[in-house]
């Protein structure tokens, strides 16, 4: 006779000891990295390196013992549930860490303020609620720089590594280009992570030499180049980028434009593809849209200041761009512009760069099938029998991309609807809700009106309201149904 097997046991929980250990290394990481700010503290003289030692130590501490307690988790490959918890988990817990400096150093901050200004750095908003960042401490700037460009380098690897494979707003369509990862996540993650970086460490030395070189101070250009090649947004002046006004607007605008173009195709150029960046669609697309909007804006200014075509042309590239990409630096308050132009910029805001960059927002790619969804429509009116299939970059687009970037539009627009009422039911007026709703979901930065606006900051609104923004900025920047899916029963029970 022969024995018969044990009956297999099918495991009804999620094993959380592989995400645990993945953000206990994270955030260890992260204390390691408030090294940096406390050592510009250190040579400042102005004794505020102990908010960072004790940040540094604490930080340290609980991720490196979370790491070590999950360990023993750490054998299997991800499942699609644990993809889901670890992509949200990274991003919802790193910004709790990362305030701890805000909390006990110069500025005081209170919990609230702390996480949502450490929310707006790791996702690259660029929204602020602090003032008087002239006289702050420089260990303070130059960390909300390094939050912005570790949140920068993050959203690539999880953009061409993770999303892709969890089918999220249509990111499967790039699937080929995260290099087949499903089943082994975190090894090959770690192999494209090295290649971006490369990419990514030699775009923001290179953007720090431009600005060094046109008249920046040391410390400027670099917080400055760390914000702006994460397309994050955070200055060191109060007035932004229009305390540096002139050539190094033309130069931001180059970097900013570079920053939210596809990285795994400057991957694609360093190993000899020499054609890899200008026959991408997305790119082109990318290059058209500035153009139109920069074109539009330019004329607008020039009937507003007929004598200044110069100055017009410079502040229309400067502020498009910065919107468009998502990065959010202001060299003027545009909202003097009238009313035509503040509505394009609002509505410039919600294009987005390309797919696979520290860009934000719905992304080009994504009008890209929509539009041709709409061509394809269009035909099939005109020719019932005939056959036509829409298609994006020379490829035919599957049924289940194009479901799930209409499910995303879907999802984006009721998203900042919902938010707006949110944000109205604190006691916001109409511009504010609309736009701070706006801005957070697609991770702009600065908002219309008076309060939030590009002469403005965040700091002036409720803590209700940022804490549903801090929670609009999380779902924007993972694409929003990568948290929508994490509420739902099924996703417990799969």
């Amino acid at each position: 006779m022969t024995a018969l097997s044990p009956p297999r046991r099918h495991r009804s929980f999620i094993d959380l000891r592989p995400i645990g250990y993945v953000i206990g290394l994270l955030v260890a990481c992260l204390g390691l990295t408030m090294l940096l700010p406390l050592a510009v503290d250190i040579a400042e003289g102005r004794g505020h390196w102990p908010a960072f030692a004790e940040s540094a130590i604490l930080t340290f501490a609980i991720g490196g013992l979370t790491a070590l307690s999950c360990q023993n988790g750490n054998e299997e490959g991800l499942t699609l549930q644990q993809t889901f918890l670890l992509t949200t988990g990274v991003w919802a817990t790193l910004p709790m860490f990362g305030a701890l400096p805000f909390m006990l150093g110069d500025t005081n901050a209170s919990f609230t303020d702390a996480f949502f200004e450490a929310m707006s750095g790791m996702t690259t908003t660029g929204s602020t609620v602090f003032s008087g960042l002239d006289t702050m401490p420089r260990g303070i700037l130059l960390w909300r720089g390094i939050l912005q460009w570790l949140g920068g380098i993050g959203i690539i690897v999880v953009a061409m590594v993770f999303l892709p494979e969890l089918r999220v707003g249509g990111m499967q369509v790039f699937r080929s280009e995260a290099f087949e990862t499903m089943g082994k996540i975190l090894p090959r993650a770690t192999t494209i992570a090295a290649q971006i970086s490369v990419v990514y460490v030699a775009l923001t030395v290179a953007c720090a030499l431009t600005y060094l070189f046109l008249g920046m101070d040391p410390f400027d250009a670099s917080v400055h180049a760390l914000t702006t090649i994460s397309t994050g947004g955070f200055s060191t002046r109060d007035a932004s980028f229009g305390a540096f006004a002139g050539p190094m607007e033309y130069a931001a605008s180059v970097y900013m434009v570079l920053a939210a173009l596809p990285f795994v195709r400057y991957v694609q150029l360093l190993n000899g593809n020499r054609r890899a960046i200008f026959t991408d669609s997305q790119v082109r697309a990318f290059i058209y849209t500035i153009g139109a909007f920069v074109g539009v804006t330019f004329l607008s200014l020039l009937h507003i200041f007929p004598n200044h075509w110069e100055q017009s042309l410079r502040e229309a590239l400067f502020n498009i761009i910065s919107i468009m990409s998502g990065t959010g630096f202001a060299s003027v308050d545009y909202m003097g512009w009238g009313p035509f132009v503040i509505t394009i910029f609002f509505f410039v805001g919600l294009v987005g760069g390309c797919a696979g960059s520290t860009a934000c927002s719905v992304k080009i790619f994504r009008y890209q099938i929509l539009f041709a969804a709409i061509r394809t429509q269009i035909k099939r009116i005109h020719l019932p029998h005939g056959r036509f299939s829409p298609k994006f970059d020379g490829r035919p687009i599957s049924q289940d991309v194009m479901g799930s970037v209409m499910s995303f539009f879907v999802f984006f627009v009721v998203s900042v609807g919902l938010l707006a009422v949110a944000l109205a039911l604190t006691g916001l007026d109409f511009t504010t809700s609309i736009s701070g709703a706006a801005t957070a979901i697609a991770n702009i930065g600065p908002g219309l009106g008076d309060i939030i606006g590009p002469a403005g900051n965040f700091g002036p609104l409720n803590d209700t309201a940022k804490w549903l923004l801090a929670v609009g900025m999380l779902c924007g920047r993972l694409e929003l149904m990568v948290v929508y899916a994490i509420l739902t029963v099924q996703f417990w029970r799969a």
